[in-house]
């Protein structure tokens, strides 16, 4: 027998109650969008309103409840608990530990968002305030930081905690959200409601990812457009997403040693080089001096932004922003609760609650700050002017060109193309836009590789925590993403791609409630009667003990 048989018999099985439907969910989703794209989107539309405008209040209260979660258990006696056993060194050093983190949690989706979502929010300002002032733009710089700080990070790390307690505290021996709920199921009929716990994480790891591979595919078929001088064709489109189901399919294969963490350290290197460069060669004492300002207004509207639901005038930013971004947080937390917890070996509870939220948002807001500030700065000194098509459509713009932004919110132009033109006005511009496009398709890559490492852990059997799940099983899930990516593609909406999120993401709330629950009892049976000094940490013979 060949050394690769032997190796193939020794992957971990895969677990086909759990495959199947996951397989089927894809199947589902995916076959209408492509059959009848126009359809389906305005299915998914409905879809969207019905659930951000019934239940929008529960996004924002749950995201508050994470950020208070996490803070209060980082600073409480169980904080220095030890995710491993006594004396274990952190499997990861801090780079790789942080550009993995940082990578697979947020992608290239920073990217697509970082130069768009200021000038969305320029011409449809939050907070009451008048379109096209100085302080809908102070607001337009503002409200990224917001959606992309604090309270998503904390979303993050809330279920990481449970799942690498779970791992290397309790010692289970399957990667399974649902494994992270069992002190909060009965004990009669769990195996069934666990069953059905899992399916709905792959749910929501498929919608999350395919809003951001949804949004990434434009992006960077928009980049080689305006790189080229050629028309942004479906054909570029499906090139580009052929282009990442080879990339994180081999990252994917080659496991996450050797193919994920060396595209996350190439890509934050990349990353820190780009917005370095935009700095300088950018409107420098303008980006700093938004940043500064923009910290100030979040510290004075922090309560005011996470709350506001705007029951009276009702003019649908809260829905179409705040509760969008926070479902996608929490459609990508099982993901991601996963992938950080089995990261996160040999950590404190602390270490990983505030490593994720302080070195995610300082991340989050450097490129945001920089990027959003550049964005606006084009659009105030009118760099770019675009033509008003001569059609019934716009007959109401009396203007010949209008500002890049109003081009965006008038749908003269896309959200993709508006990054290109933003881009090309940088010195080098085409040799800045190739970058991009390479930092794009590496940025997507480990999120898509990172996703279907999850899944396809999630659907193994019996696979011990330092192992990998079958490479057949990973090369399957890249697949099954891409296809209902294509789907979400080609029917060309911003809406249909935020709706692909929003409904995966409502299940997700009680289970991550039930495992905040699990682990609280968990850490009151192991830790209640001990003080905690500097790090605390299960001996190996109690945790041989332990009877689940």
């Amino acid at each position: 027998m060949s050394s690769d048989q032997v190796k193939t018999r020794l992957e971990p099985q895969v677990d086909y109650r759990i495959f199947f439907p996951g397989i089927a969910i894809v199947l589902l989703c995916a076959l209408p969008l492509i059959v009848n794209p126009d359809k389906s989107a305005e299915y998914a539309d409905i879809a969207f309103k019905f659930v951000t405008t019934r239940f929008g209040w529960l996004y924002l209260l749950f995201g508050f409840f994470a950020l208070v979660f996490c803070v209060w258990l980082s600073f409480s006696r169980y904080g220095n608990v030890k995710l491993g056993a006594p004396g274990e060194a952190p499997e990861y050093s801090n780079i790789h530990w942080i550009s993995m983190m940082f990578t697979a949690g947020i992608g290239g989706s920073l990217v697509a968002w970082g130069f768009a979502e200021s000038m969305y929010y320029l011409q449809g300002p939050p907070l009451g305030v008048e379109p096209g002032t100085s302080i809908a733009m102070e607001m337009a710089h503002l409200y990224p930081l917001f959606h992309w700080g604090i309270v998503p990070w904390a979303i993050y790390a809330l279920p990481a905690v449970p799942i690498a307690y779970m791992l290397y505290v309790r010692r289970r021996p399957q990667m399974r959200m649902s494994h992270g709920c069992d002190e909060a199921l009965p004990k009669k009929g769990r195996k069934p409601i666990k069953l059905f716990i899992d399916i709905f994480i792959i749910l929501g790891v498929l919608g999350g990812t395919t809003t951001s591979l949804g949004l990434g595919v434009p992006l960077v078929s928009a980049l080689i457009a305006e790189l080229f001088g050629v028309a942004d064709t479906l054909m570029i489109k499906l090139a580009v997403l052929l282009i990442w189901v080879v990339l994180f399919g081999a990252s994917a294969y080659r496991g996450l040693k050797k193919g994920i963490k060396v595209l996350a350290d190439i890509n934050m290197i990349l990353a820190i080089i780009v917005i370095v460069f935009i700095l300088i060669v950018g409107p420098t004492v303008f980006i700093l001096s938004m940043t500064v300002n923009s910290l100030g207004l979040l510290m004075e509207n922090f309560a005011r932004s996470s709350f506001w639901m705007d029951p009276i005038d009702k003019g649908g930013f809260p829905e179409a922003w705040t509760v969008f971004y926070w479902a996608w947080w929490l459609a990508y937390a099982g993901m991601v609760g996963l992938f950080f917890g089995r990261i996160s070996r040999g950590r404190t509870i602390r270490e990983l609650l505030m490593g994720v939220i302080c070195w995610g948002t300082l991340g989050t807001w450097t490129f945001l700050a920089v990027a959003s500030a550049f964005s606006l700065h084009v659009d105030a000194s009118n760099v770019i002017s675009i033509p008003v098509p001569d059609t019934d459509q716009f007959a109401h713009i009396t203007a010949s060109t209008v500002s890049i932004s109003e081009a965006l919110n008038e749908g003269i132009i896309s959200m993709s193309e508006m990054v290109a033109k933003i881009l090309s006005t940088l010195p080098m511009g085409n040799l800045v836009i190739f970058v991009f496009i390479v930092l794009s398709l590496i940025f997507y890559a480990t999120t898509m590789d990172s996703s279907a490492y999850v899944l396809a852990s999630i659907c193994a059997k019996d696979m011990k925590n330092d192992e990998e799940p079958r490479r057949s099983n990973r090369l399957i899930w890249a697949v099954m993403i891409a296809l209902m990516t294509a789907g979400v593609v080609l029917t060309g909406r911003l809406d249909t791609v935020k709706a692909a999120t929003v409904l995966s993401s409502l299940p997700l709330i009680p289970i991550l409630g039930m495992m905040c629950f699990s682990l609280m009892r968990w850490l009151k049976r192991d830790f209640g009667d001990l003080v905690a000094p500097k790090e605390i940490a299960l001996p190996l013979e109690k945790v041989a003990g332990q009877k689940e």
